[in-house]
């Protein structure tokens, strides 16, 4: 308000209410687009680390090491499950015949299985070739035997007690055992045809 030379007040109006400035509005919008793209980037990352450490779904190889009493499932190159495995009761060397009670030692495959295995569920190896019978043959031997597998504890284990006897320890007439829950996790990971590398 102020007062003119007749003394008559008048009243000066009131400013608007002041808007924000045009620049301040822009970089609050600026951090809010900042901020969605921040979040929606590391959604991003979560998510390709996610992908990135999901395990492979199925082996595409096998290979067991005797002397370290132990099966590696391989995918690519890499190993991705690993097993306590027993072997025969003369598990040193190569199979050369039926009833030695040894597991055989080079390259084969697992071509079919049996889900109504004596123990419990098993998998065959392509065991013998035509290399072990010739070998076996040449030994004198009349057969190198056969019926080789992958398989779980006999039918009749059923008790934790009964069970704790099979661990840590030789029992097979060549075969390759694993604990129950382990065969089950190896059929669901390994295919007919995979092939097998069986070292000393």
């Amino acid at each position: 308000m102020y007062t003119d030379a007749k003394n008559t007040v008048t009243a000066i109006a009131e400013p608007p209410t002041r808007r924000p400035e045009r620049g301040a509005h822009r970089v609050r919008s600026l951090l809010t687009v900042l901020a969605v793209i921040g979040a929606l980037g590391l959604a991003g990352c979560g998510s390709t680390s996610k992908m990135a450490t999901v395990e492979p779904s199925h082996a595409d190889k096998v290979v067991v090491k005797k002397s370290q009493r132990k099966l590696e499932l391989h995918n690519n190159g890499r190993v991705i499950r690993e097993y306590r495995i027993a072997l025969g009761g003369a598990p040193d060397g190569h199979k050369f015949r039926e009833g030695d009670e040894r597991t055989p030692i080079g390259d084969y495959f697992l071509n079919w299985r049996n889900p109504n295995s004596n123990f419990y569920k098993s998998i065959h190896i392509s065991y013998p070739n035509e290399r072990d019978k010739l070998v076996s043959r040449s030994l004198g031997y009349s057969s190198p035997g056969g019926m080789i597998m992958i398989h779980g504890l006999p039918n009749y284990v059923r008790s934790e007690a009964l069970r704790q006897q099979y661990a840590n320890r030789d029992w097979t007439q060549g075969c390759i055992a694993v604990q129950n829950h382990e065969i089950d996790e190896i059929w669901s990971m390994v295919r007919d045809g995979t092939p097998i590398k069986i070292l000393p």
